[in-house]
Parts: C-alpha cells; structure tokens; sequence
C-alpha cells in the first residue's frame, strides 16, 4: 500500500494586505451579498469576479422554497459571465458572506462541492486558473489557483 498525500497552500492576509484590485473585488462581492434572495437559510452570499477584459460581473445566491432549484452566488456570477462574455477568461473570483444576523461572517466561506466542480470547468474551458479570494472579517484567503479547491476533480478529459 502506498499513501498518497494531497496538499495546497493558501495565504491568510488581512483585507488592509489586499492589493487595490483584490480590495475592489472583495469590496463589490460584499455589496453583491445585498442582492441576495435568501429567504429561507437567511444566509446572503455574494461574489464577484474579474474577467481578462478588466469587467467586473457579480453574483448573490438565489434560494427556491424547493432547496434544490436554487443557485450559488459563485455559480450566478460565472453563468452570466460565460453567457455575455463567452470568450473572456475569469482572473479572480471574489466571495463574501453574511450570517443571518446581516453580519459578514468572521471566518471566509468556502464554496460548495458544485461551485468547485464548475471552476474546474471553467478553467478547462479558458485554459487559464483564476485566483480566489474568500472574505471573513477576521482576514482574507487568498487561493491562487482555482484548481486547488478541487484537487480529485472531473473534467472532459475522462470523457
């Protein structure tokens, strides 16, 4: 038998350590929170990300009565970004949440399994990773290949 050992690093910086575009990013995915229709969980997500041609598409989580039908921030933003921009790679994505109390969490929010699932798709599309930021109050992940979110992944290839 042989172990095999899967590691990523990532950066812990305080938002005031943010390069001015990264804070920008954050700063338009924690506005993005208030377009959020979450009714149900009270859990407001917003992202934002930058694409290669320097515009900025946001995205809020959208919540359904039927807890399936409803869709991430992450997924939302990428969607319409594909969608309007279908030959433009995503540089950075942004994520922000807020509790159900309105605050911004303090701890960063990771993204689900099927955000992930659709950043490695998106980078298989482009042929390009992207950073991630990933907001909490108390300091700011900073992933620098989308990919290492989703180290056992599936993409076209297997098919």
């Amino acid at each position: 038998m042989k172990n095999i050992e899967i590691k990523f690093q990532m950066k812990l910086k305080q938002y005031e350590e943010l390069e001015e575009e990264e804070k920008a990013l954050v700063d338009e995915a924690k506005k993005a929170t208030d377009n959020s229709y979450s009714p149900y969980s009270h859990f407001s997500v917003g992202a934002a990300l930058k694409l290669e041609n320097n515009k900025v598409i946001i995205g809020a989580n959208q919540e359904n009565s039927a807890y399936p039908s409803g869709l991430c921030a992450e997924r939302t933003a990428l969607f319409y970004a594909n969608c309007k921009f279908n030959d433009v790679p995503v540089t950075c994505l942004a994520i922000a949440a807020k509790d159900s109390a309105g605050m911004f969490t303090e701890e960063p929010v990771y993204p689900c399994g099927a955000c992930r699932q659709v950043f490695v798709e998106t980078v298989s599309r482009f042929k390009k990773t992207f950073k991630v930021l990933l907001y909490g109050t108390k300091g700011v992940y900073v992933i620098d290949s989308a990919l290492d979110l989703m180290p056992l992944s599936f993409d076209g290839s297997y098919l």
